[in-house]
């Protein structure tokens, strides 16, 4: 079964915010998700603020960027 983990939550089209990095069917940046975390706010501020991000795709995208950091630091 595919799971919201398994396909792409976020996506880059030049004809949405000059191809900015957005969550799928939204024009919200996924930085804007990393700027809340960082600055110490709760996921659940971020999805109050913005809430055409759902929970399980702002997780599902920190999971893809999770998997690929990890991927990218293995030793080949």
């Amino acid at each position: 079964m595919e799971t919201t983990r398994d396909k792409p939550v976020v996506h880059s089209d030049p004809e949405i915010m000059s191809g900015t990095p957005v969550f799928v069917g939204t024009r919200v940046p996924f930085q804007t998700l990393l700027d809340y975390l960082e600055a110490g706010q709760p996921l659940s501020e971020f999805l109050e603020d913005l809430p055409t991000v759902s929970k399980e795709q702002a997780i599902a995208a920190l999971e893809q960027a999770k998997e690929a950091l990890l991927a990218r630091a293995r030793p080949a």
